[in-house]
């Protein structure tokens, strides 16, 4: 097969329009308590000094996918975490600054692994995803449409683990779910389908910070998991 060149021939298009393309990335991350999304107050025009969701312009010799990676470990010093493309928006008049067509993409971070000192250099900042300051542009829309997505996502497939550390308890596990969907669960019931996927193992380790007895720690076995999704099981909670 012959090898497809990576160089442009830009005048086969010459008589067609231009438009800058960026990428937006709705980072969500979770506290032990609430569900949290990252945001940075923008320090050039447009729209100088208003909160925004971190993003920037598609180079020309990377994919949308390396794109929203490159944006993401900028922001957050992070590499391999959950990141998938949620839409394009292309209004014509979404960008004051030009004519910009930006996908956006969702991440689900582990707060602790955060580099905290990126908050500075950019003037990050965590907020709860019930009370965040009105964002620029249509980037509301875009943090609406991946909560919408990450709730969807999260009835039937695990990807809320990627917000947890590696071990963590029963308990911690359902206050992740009742801060994504916004509602109590029911302990037992919560604990009985979860303990009944075999994806999670029990360690022989506890979390005792809440009480004497403490609470054993699990894991999410990703491997177990997919083997599973490959017999066609599914998950629901």
């Amino acid at each position: 097969m012959k090898k497809q060149s990576n160089i442009y021939h830009e005048h086969h298009y010459k008589d067609k329009d231009r438009h800058l393309v960026a990428v937006d990335s709705i980072i969500f991350g979770f506290d032990k308590k609430r569900l949290k999304i990252l945001l940075i107050k923008r320090n050039f025009e447009p729209c100088r000094g208003e909160w925004s969701l971190m993003g920037g312009f598609l180079k020309k010799e990377e994919s949308l996918d390396d794109a929203a990676a490159r944006v993401l470990y900028t922001l957050t010093g992070l590499k391999n975490v959950y990141l998938e493309q949620l839409y394009t928006y292309g209004d014509l008049e979404r960008d004051p600054g030009a004519r910009v067509l930006s996908t956006a993409y969702y991440a689900l971070i582990d707060i602790e692994k955060y580099q905290e000192q990126l908050s500075n250099k950019y003037s990050a900042k965590w907020w709860d995803i019930n009370n965040y300051p009105n964002l620029i542009f249509d980037h509301n829309i875009m943090v609406n449409k991946a909560l919408r997505r990450l709730r969807r996502k999260t009835r039937t497939q695990p990807i809320g683990f990627e917000l947890l550390p590696k071990k963590f308890t029963i308990p911690q596990l359902q206050t992740l779910y009742e801060a994504i969907h916004q509602k109590k669960m029911d302990k037992r019931n919560f604990r009985k389908k979860l303990l009944s996927h075999d994806f999670l193992e029990r360690l022989e380790e506890k979390d005792k910070r809440n009480s004497k007895k403490g609470a054993y720690l699990y894991k999410f076995n990703e491997e177990k998991y997919n083997d599973l999704v490959q017999k066609g099981y599914g998950f629901e909670i």
